[in-house]
C-alpha cells in the first residue's frame, strides 16, 4: 500500500483502482440503454466509453507504475463517470414529461460530463507508460474527439417545449390544441396515450413536485405546478370528449363561410365594419392598398384585425365531428364493404391522418390500425388493396410511436415483409414503411428478426425502382445499428456494413464480424466485393497485431479471400506476407493451430509473380520452408509444397529454382513422391518437375536412383492426371521414356459409343452392353484423360435414361408354401426392381457413381458427369438415390459447382440439390456451406429458373419463406 501526499490514508494500489474504474464504466455503459430522453445523445456518449475500457485494460496488463500523474489523472476520470452516472439515473426514473422540458439542460450537461471526461483521458502521461503505439494515437485521438464533440436537442423536442410553454401561457384559450400537444409529448417521450398512462405520469410529476418542495426549490416546484395544470386540464377535456357519441356532422352553418372566399373558414377574424372574414383573405385586401370594408364598402376607421375565438371554436367543433363521422364511416367499409369501398376508405384515412396530427390519434383509438393490418394477409389477393393498406398505415406511422409500436405487436411485420417481394408499386410501399418503423429502435430490432426480412432489401438495392432502392439502403442502415443483422446482410451479399465495423468498430466487434466472415461459404463473387469494400487492410492488421482469438478470425477470412486472384496483390499490398511467415515459423504452441490456415494462404497467393520477387527470394526464407516440410503434418506440407511450386513453376522467376536447388530441394522433395497423402505427392512432384526444365538432365539425373525412377513410372499408370503429367514431364527431363499412350484411344473409343448408345435405339444399347462396353467405360472413369471421361460420362448417362424401364419388377412369392422357398433377391435400391449391367445398364451395379462423383471435381469432366448423376434422381425414388449420391461424396462435391460452374452446370445443380435439402440431414450438413452461393443466384442468375430453383433451396434451408413469387 501506498500513502497520499499528507501520510495518513492509505491508497488503494493502482490495479485496484482501475478494476474499479472498469467496472463503473461497464456499469455506466449498460444504463445508458435505459434512459427515456435523448437517447441518441447517451449513446455516443456509450460509445466514447466503449473505446475508454481497452486504453484502462491496456494499463492493467502493463501493470503501470504508480505514479502521481497517473493516480491524479483516474481518480479524476472516476469522478467523471460518477456524474455522468448520476445524469444517467435522473433520465431514468424521472417523470418523463419534465426530462423532457428540461432536455435542454440534459443536454447542456451531459456535453460537459463528455468534456471533462476527454480532458481527464488526456492527462494520464501515454508517452512515459509502456503501452503500444497504436494505443496511444488512440487515447490522442479519442481525447480530441471527446473534448470536440457537440450534442444537440432534436428540433422536435423543441418545438414540443415551445408549444408546452405557449398552452401554458394561453390556458384553456385552445383545448384542441393543448390536446394535440399532449400527443406530441407522449410519442416523444414514450409514454401510451392512454387515460391510465398519463395517471401515473401525473402522479410521479406531483411527487417530483413535492420533493422540489422539499428541497426549497421553489422554481422548479412551480414550473412542474404549471406544467400539470395545463396537460391535466388537456387530459380532461380529452376524456370529456370520448365520452361524447360521435354524430355525423351537419352542414356548415352559413357564419361560417367567409363572404369575400364564399368557403368555410380556418382563421376567423373581425374587422372595423364588425363583419367576419378568413385572416387571410382580410390581410391580401389590406396589402393591396384597401381602406374600405369588402363587403359593404364603407369607409372603415381601423384596419386593425381581431381573432373571433368563439366562431373559430364552433368552427374546429364542427370539423371535428366531421372527422369522427368520416373515420366511423371508414370503419364501416373496411370491415363489410367489398375491396374497392376499403380502398375508398383507405385513402379517406390516408387524406385525414395527413392532416391535423390528432387524426391519426383518433383513427387509432377507433381500433382501425388492426383492422388496416389484416388487409396485408396472404389471403388477401387484391394488390391494389394490400399496396393501399401500406400506404395508409405509412401515414399514420408517420411520427406516431404509439401506432408503430402497434403494427409492431398485432403481427403485421411478416405481412409487411412479405409485400416486399410481390409487385414493385406494392414493393416499394412496403419498404417506404418498414423505414418508418424502423426509426424506433425496438421496433428496429424487431423487422431485423423478421425472416428473409434483410435478403429481400438487399435483393431491392439492386431493383429498379430508385426510391425503392434508397429507402432499401436507409432501412439496411438503420438495421446495422444490430451486429447480428449486419452478419446477415453479409451472407446475403451485402458487406458494407461488415467492413465498416471492421474498419472503424470497437475491438471486439472486430473480431466478431472477422469470425462470423470467416464461417460463411463465400462465393467467388463474395471475395472480390468484400475486398472492393476495403475489408482486406484491417483484417492484415488484425491478424498482425491482435491477440489470439482475433489473429484466428482475420487469417480465416484472408484464407479465403486468398483464393480469389483479384484480391491476391491486395493482400501482398497489404502486408500479410511477414505476419503469415511469422506464424509459420513460431514455435509458440498457442500459434500452432494457425500454422495451417498460415500455410494455405500462402500457398495461394504464391501464385502472384511478385510476391517471390519482393519477399520470397531470399535463401534463408526458402531454406526456412524447406526445413518446415519435416516437422508438419500431411495437410501443412500439402500446403507448404503448393506454396513452393507456385514460386517454382516456369511462369515464375528463374532465381527461385535456382535458390532451391542451391538448397537441396531436389534431394529434400524426393522421399515426398512416394508419399500416401495426394496433395503432398502431386506438389512434390509439379516442383521438380519445374526445377526440371532449366538444369541439364545429366545434372539433375544424378539425384534420382533406380528406386525413384521406378516409382514414376508406376505413378503413370494409377495416379491422377496431375500426377501423371508431372511424372512424364520429369522422365522426359531425364531422357527416360516409360509411358504407354494409351490417352488418345480410349477418347476415341468413347466418342465412337456415344453414336451406339442413343436412349431412342435400345437394341444398339443392348448390343453394347453386351459386349461388356460398360465396365470398360467405368475404368476410362477411374484412369482416361478428362476429354476420354467426358466421352464415357455421356455414353453412360444415355445408358442409364432407360434404366428405370427396363429394370426387372420383383415378383414376391405367394400361396401358403410361399416361406419356404429360396430367399427372394433384393432389388436395387434406385431401380426398385432387378437390376444388371447387361440388361438394364444400372450405373449402381457397374459401380459407376464413385468414379462420376469424383468426376465432379474435374472442370473438363464434371458437366457430363453431372448429365450422369441427374438421371439417377429424376424418378420416385429420388431419395434413395441422393443417399446414394451423397455416400459416395458428391454433395460436397456439387456445393462446391454452385460457384465454379458454368451458368447452365449451375442450373442442373440447383436442381438436385433441392431435392437433397428435402431432407434434414442434407440440410443439416451442408445448408450452411450451401447458402451464400444459392443466395447469389437467386440474386444474380441470369436464367428465371435458375433464381426460383435457388429460392426454393433456401426456403428448405429456412432463409425464405416458401414463396416462389420472391423471385
Amino acid at each position: 500500500m501506498s500513502r497520499d501526499g499528507g501520510g495518513n490514508a492509505l491508497l488503494a494500489p493502482i490495479s485496484e483502482v482501475l478494476s474499479r474504474l472498469l467496472a463503473q464504466i461497464l456499469t455506466t455503459t449498460l444504463a445508458t440503454k435505459d434512459v427515456v430522453i435523448e437517447q441518441s445523445n447517451f449513446n455516443v456518449l456509450s460509445r466514447f466509453l466503449e473505446r475508454i475500457a481497452p486504453i484502462l485494460k491496456e494499463l492493467q496488463e502493463k501493470n503501470v507504475r504508480d505514479k502521481p500523474s497517473v493516480r491524479t489523472a483516474i481518480e479524476s476520470l472516476e469522478h467523471e463517470i460518477r456524474s455522468a452516472n448520476e445524469l444517467i439515473s435522473e433520465c431514468t426514473n424521472k417523470s418523463r414529461v419534465y426530462l423532457l422540458y428540461s432536455c435542454k439542460d440534459i443536454v447542456r450537461r451531459l456535453q460537459g460530463i463528455t468534456h471533462e471526461i476527454g480532458r481527464c483521458l488526456s492527462r494520464i502521461p501515454m508517452a512515459t507508460l509502456d503501452i503500444t503505439l497504436d494505443m496511444r494515437d488512440t487515447t490522442v485521438e479519442l481525447c480530441k474527439l471527446m473534448q470536440n464533440v457537440g450534442f444537440k436537442t432534436a428540433a422536435a423536442q423543441e418545438e414540443i417545449i415551445a408549444k408546452l410553454d405557449a398552452g401554458i401561457r394561453d390556458g384553456q384559450s385552445n383545448r384542441d390544441h393543448a390536446r394535440e400537444v399532449l400527443h406530441e409529448i407522449a410519442q416523444a417521450v414514450g409514454i401510451s396515450d392512454t387515460s391510465t398512462s398519463w395517471k401515473r405520469e401525473f402522479e410521479k410529476l406531483k411527487e417530483e413536485k413535492e420533493e422540489a418542495i422539499l428541497r426549497k426549490s421553489q422554481a422548479e416546484a412551480f414550473q412542474l405546478e404549471q406544467i400539470l395544470n395545463f396537460l391535466s386540464q388537456a387530459e380532461a377535456h380529452h376524456l370529456e370528449s370520448k365520452k361524447q357519441q360521435i354524430l355525423p356532422g351537419p352542414q356548415p352553418l352559413q357564419a361560417f363561410y367567409c363572404p369575400m372566399t364564399h368557403e368555410v373558414m380556418d382563421d376567423p377574424v373581425e374587422i372595423a365594419s364588425g363583419l367576419t372574414v378568413e385572416r387571410k383573405a382580410i390581410e391580401e385586401w389590406f396589402r393591396t392598398g384597401h381602406r374600405t370594408c369588402p363587403i359593404t364598402n364603407a369607409e372603415l376607421t381601423s384596419l386593425e384585425i381581431h381573432p373571433n375565438t368563439a366562431l373559430c371554436s364552433c368552427i374546429r367543433d364542427w370539423r371535428n365531428r366531421m372527422v369522427h363521422s368520416q373515420i366511423i364511416d371508414a370503419r364501416s367499409k373496411l370491415k363489410t364493404g367489398s375491396d374497392e369501398d376499403k380502398i375508398t376508405a383507405l385513402k379517406d384515412l390516408h387524406r385525414l391522418s395527413e392532416g391535423a396530427a390528432i387524426c391519426s390519434v383518433w383513427i387509432q383509438e377507433e381500433g382501425l390500425v388492426p383492422v388496416i393490418s389484416t388487409l396485408l394477409s396472404n389471403m388477401n389477393k387484391h394488390q391494389h388493396l394490400r399496396q393501399t393498406a401500406l400506404a395508409t398505415l405509412n401515414s399514420l406511422a408517420t411520427n406516431n410511436r404509439a401506432i408503430k409500436e402497434e403494427i409492431s405487436h398485432i403481427g403485421a411485420m411478416q405481412n409487411i415483409v412479405r409485400s416486399l417481394a410481390r409487385d414493385v408499386k406494392e414493393g416499394r410501399q412496403a419498404v417506404s414503411l418498414l423505414l418508418e418503423l424502423s426509426k424506433e429502435p425496438s421496433i428496429c430490432e424487431r423487422i431485423g428478426k423478421v425472416q428473409g426480412c434483410i435478403l429481400l432489401l438487399v435483393t431491392m438495392l439492386n431493383c429498379g425502382n430508385s426510391d425503392a432502392s434508397e429507402d432499401a439502403k436507409k432501412l439496411l442502415q438503420n438495421l446495422a445499428s444490430n451486429n447480428q443483422n449486419v452478419v446477415q446482410m453479409a451472407e446475403a451479399n451485402y458487406f458494407k456494413p461488415l467492413v465498416h465495423l471492421l474498419l472503424k468498430g470497437p475491438e471486439m466487434t472486430k473480431v466478431l464480424m472477422a469470425t462470423a466472415l470467416a464461417k460463411m461459404a463465400l462465393t467467388e463473387q463474395s471475395k472480390a466485393a468484400i475486398a472492393r469494400e476495403g475489408a482486406i487492410p484491417p483484417l492484415v492488421k488484425l491478424m498482425s497485431a491482435g491477440k489470439l482469438e482475433a489473429k484466428t478470425a482475420a487469417l480465416g477470412v484472408l484464407q479465403s479471400l486468398s483464393t480469389h486472384p483479384d484480391n491476391r496483390d491486395l493482400m501482398i499490398d497489404a502486408g500479410v506476407i511477414p505476419p503469415l511467415l511469422q506464424l509459420l515459423f513460431s514455435v509458440t504452441s498457442v500459434f500452432m493451430n494457425l500454422k495451417e490456415l498460415a500455410a494455405e494462404t500462402l500457398a495461394n497467393l504464391a501464385t502472384v509473380s511478385s510476391m517471390e520477387a519482393r519477399l520470397l527470394e531470399s535463401n534463408e526464407t526458402i531454406c526456412q520452408l524447406l526445413s518446415l516440410l519435416n516437422l508438419v503434418g500431411p495437410v501443412n506440407q500439402g500446403h507448404l509444397l503448393r506454396a513452393l511450386n507456385g514460386m517454382a513453376s516456369p511462369m515464375t522467376l528463374s532465381s527461385v529454382r535456382a535458390r532451391l536447388r542451391e538448397a537441396s530441394a531436389i534431394q529434400l522433395l524426393l522421399p515426398f513422391c512416394e508419399a500416401n497423402d495426394a496433395d503432398v505427392r502431386v506438389n512434390a512432384l509439379k516442383i521438380l518437375h519445374s526445377l526440371s526444365q532449366d538444369w541439364v538432365a545429366e545434372d539433375f539425373a544424378d539425384h534420382f536412383g533406380l528406386t525413384y525412377i521406378k516409382a514414376l513410372v508406376k505413378l503413370l499408370a494409377s495416379s491422377s492426371n496431375d500426377e501423371k503429367v508431372a511424372a512424364a514431364g520429369i522422365l522426359k527431363n531425364l531422357k527416360h521414356c516409360g509411358r504407354m499412350h494409351r490417352d488418345q484411344l480410349m477418347e476415341t473409343s468413347a466418342r465412337t459409343l456415344r453414336r451406339f448408345t442413343l436412349p431412342t435405339d435400345e437394341k444398339l444399347q443392348h448390343m453394347t452392353a453386351e459386349r461388356n462396353a460398360i465396365p470398360l467405360l467405368v475404368q476410362v472413369l477411374t484412369v482416361g484423360s478428362s476429354l476420354a471421361k467426358r466421352e464415357a460420362a455421356m455414353v453412360l448417362s444415355q445408358l442409364s435414361v432407360n434404366s428405370k424401364r427396363l429394370s426387372s419388377p420383383i415378383r414376391r412369392k405367394q400361396g401358403l408354401l410361399w416361406c419356404f422357398s429360396p430367399r427372394v433377391q433384393e432389388g436395387c435400391r434406385i431401380h426398385m426392381g432387378y437390376c444388371s449391367v447387361k440388361s438394364s445398364f444400372c450405373l449402381l451395379e457397374a459401380g459407376a457413381v464413385a468414379p462420376l462423383v469424383q468426376a465432379l471435381e474435374e472442370t473438363e469432366t464434371h458437366e457430363a458427369a453431372l448429365g450422369a448423376l441427374a438421371t439417377l434422381i429424376k424418378d420416385d425414388t429420388c431419395d434413395v438415390a441422393c443417399e446414394i449420391i451423397a455416400e459416395a461424396g458428391g454433395l460436397k462435391a456439387l456445393v462446391s459447382l454452385l460457384t465454379a460452374g458454368t451458368p447452365d452446370t449451375k442450373s442442373q445443380v440447383t436442381w438436385m440439390l433441392e431435392k437433397f435439402f428435402r431432407m434434414e440431414k442434407y440440410r443439416t450438413e451442408f445448408g450452411n456451406s450451401a447458402q451464400m452461393p444459392l443466395i447469389d443466384l437467386a440474386q444474380r442468375a441470369a436464367n428465371n429458373d435458375t433464381r426460383s430453383m435457388a429460392a426454393k433451396c433456401l426456403a428448405h434451408l429456412n432463409i425464405l419463406h416458401n414463396q416462389s413469387v420472391y423471385f
